[in-house]
């Protein structure tokens, strides 16, 4: 792949237009039908959870793309679903820029977006103009200027909005990037919070004859105890399945590196270990209950076969895409695809 000859160019740039200069070339190779050509084939490794059946195991992970604006892009990785997003109700541009740093020397991102985006009839738009016709998650959130005690408004009109066009929702409780967002993980806020989607996902299921599945996106910075008390909510409101995890606010790894002290999330390598370990402690209190989409820190084919391992039904890049390209999505889908692995349970 041809990856690593254009890696130099886009580090020489702001990662924030990189970002956007990378999409620009993928969209214009998707749009010629050479992208698919380009880029190396995934291995299959099908399995059904949330009702949905996936190619493979691989997908993208949400804030790749926040406005839907690449799908048949990202399609030609060959990967088994794309999750879009986070979209909010209302348009807004996210926290000031920079706003996104490389720590090169980790293969790790510290990122403080903050949610930007161009609202939900736009990210509709776009995603309606999208060809692919595979697995699309599509992630939601509250705006930043909606009180936590209005929280459950724009979550359940972003539902609304997005049910007929996903083949699953995300809800993002767990970005550090908009204040006070993560406050929504605790314990009565998280139960009023399903219990009005579900609610609403009920009746959207009535309306259009269609029932798509809602997951929930957590933390890494969880404490054993609270993870253990999200997964018995999740049971108890019978949500579809669980996201684990996002960005974390700690600094495993990093500290002293230039950048490291920037404030957000970080993600990549140094985040593998935490991640892992909360895949692992929901998959031993929802016991095969729900499925878990295992994201956070996937570097290579081993990272990704860990997750499963761990308990995983699923897993999702990002990070690694940034720092290894293409080649990364075939190479976790061999690994994935290897006879005898993975050891996840499927629902």
């Amino acid at each position: 792949m041809l990856y690593p000859l254009f890696r130099p160019l886009l580090f020489a740039l702001d990662p924030e237009a990189a970002h956007h200069a990378a999409f620009a070339g993928l969209d214009v190779a998707a749009k010629a039908g050479i992208a698919k050509l380009a880029l190396p084939a995934a291995a299959p490794s099908p399995v059904t959870a949330m009702g949905l059946a996936f190619p493979n195991r691989i997908g993208i992970a949400a804030g790749l793309d926040k406005n839907a604006e690449h799908i048949d892009g990202l399609a030609a990785f060959g990967v088994g679903h794309i999750e879009c997003g986070t979209v909010t109700p209302r348009a807004q541009p996210g926290n000031p820029k920079p706003r996104l740093f490389r720590l090169v020397a980790a293969e790790a991102l510290i990122n403080r977006m903050g949610f930007n985006n161009g609202g939900i009839e736009r990210f509709l738009a776009n995603a309606a103009r999208a060809r692919y016709s595979g697995i699309l998650g599509l992630n939601i959130g509250k705006n930043f200027d909606t009180p936590n005690d209005r929280a459950v408004d724009d979550y359940v009109g972003c539902l609304r909005a997005v049910y007929r066009r996903a083949s699953y929702v995300t809800v993002n409780i767990s970005s550090p990037n908009t204040k006070g967002l993560r406050e929504l993980q605790g314990d009565a806020a998280l139960r009023a919070l399903l219990t009005a989607l579900k609610r609403e996902q009920a009746a959207l299921a009535d309306r259009h004859g269609k029932y798509t599945p809602v997951t929930v996106k957590i933390a890494p910075d969880l404490t054993k105890t609270a993870i253990e008390g999200i997964a018995r909510l999740l049971i108890e409101h019978r949500i579809d399945g669980v996201v684990a995890t996002n960005t974390t606010i700690a600094r495993p790894g990093v500290k002293g590196m230039r950048r490291a002290d920037e404030t957000g999330g970080l993600s990549g390598r140094p985040l593998r270990a935490m991640a892992t370990e909360v895949v692992r402690t929901l998959a031993r209190t929802l016991d095969g209950a729900l499925p878990i989409i295992g994201v956070g820190g996937i570097m290579c084919g081993d990272d990704a076969k860990e997750k499963i391992d761990a308990g995983a039904t699923l897993v999702q890049v990002y990070t690694g895409l940034i720092y290894r390209g293409p080649d990364l999505i075939a190479e976790c889908a061999r690994a994935l695809a290897q006879p005898g692995k993975p050891k996840a349970r499927q629902t």
